[in-house]
């Protein structure tokens, strides 16, 4: 791939590129997330390749590929888990992700949901939300303070949106695995990320919520932009959005769902096995 060339496709000229206070993310060009010449290496292994990836503000996408494909390390350097050896990672045209801690990335509007849910469970639904809400706050702060009518307005939206409603004042840990897994959700959305990167959300679910996970995550796109990580085919295939494929630390194909099925070296390597 040239580069240089894709980069003034998309509008963006990295020379003299900084990085700005966390929460300012220039988004003019479409484009929320740049990887470029990635690479990332342990013990001599090298888990992503000169890996290139553009993302565009509000697009639904989902990320799959074999075992030891690179999935989870590209999600651990764009959250600032993992530095690479080379290479750049933006998010929008001027906040170089690289350069940045976990904390300041997560400020910056990137949350991630890992594939198990991790909750408050002796909690209700409504606390562990309130407490996502909270948790930019100092713990003094968070518990002297009470919610504005704007904070229980987001928070009855949040509920709204995951489908908890009906469950507000349930104790987290009486919930079912599925709904867990919304409430997880629902507490990053609460902090109001741009961008939400979700690894395997339908592990251990059952058909319903597999079915009601499928809707939620369609109907996020647009105000952020999601990634889904999954090897579940039938739910990618549900979410019919862009897929890119990994292998070997690298972007193998890309396109819809139907265009992946049907290539050969994404057969051979994937899902032929």
């Amino acid at each position: 791939m040239d580069i240089e060339a894709t980069r003034k496709e998309l509008g963006r000229d990295t020379a003299g590129a900084h990085v700005l206070q966390p929460g300012v993310v220039d988004l003019s060009h479409g484009v929320i997330l740049y990887v470029e010449n990635l690479t990332v290496s342990f013990d001599g292994f090298k888990a992503l390749n000169g890996l290139n990836l553009y993302l565009n503000t509000g697009e639904l996408r989902c990320l799959i590929g074999p075992n030891g494909a690179g999935k989870t390390t590209l999600m651990d350097v764009i959250t600032g888990k993992t530095r690479p050896d080379s290479g750049t990672v933006f998010f929008g045209n001027t906040l170089d992700l690289t350069q940045m801690a976990e904390y300041e990335i997560a400020q910056a509007g990137i949350g991630r949901k890992f594939q198990r849910p991790t909750v408050f469970q002796g909690h209700s639904v409504f606390e562990n939300l309130e407490l996502a809400m909270r948790a930019k706050k100092g713990i003094w702060q968070s518990l002297v303070s009470r919610l504005t009518g704007e904070q229980r307005d987001r928070i009855e939206a949040t509920l709204d949106t995951i489908g908890l409603s009906q469950q507000v004042h349930t104790r987290a840990g009486m919930l079912s695995h599925g709904q867990k897994q919304w409430l997880e959700l629902g507490m990053l959305l609460i902090q109001e990320p741009q961008l939400l990167l979700v690894d395997e959300p339908v592990a251990g679910m059952t058909p319903h919520e597999t079915e009601r996970t499928a809707e939620l995550l369609t109907s996020l796109a647009g105000k952020h932009t999601v990634v889904v990580v999954e090897h579940d085919m039938e739910f990618v295939h549900r979410l019919a959005r862009r897929v890119t494929v990994l292998h070997e630390g690298r972007v193998l194909a890309e396109g819809t769902m139907e265009a992946i099925q049907s290539n050969p070296q994404v057969i051979e390597v994937y899902l032929g096995v």
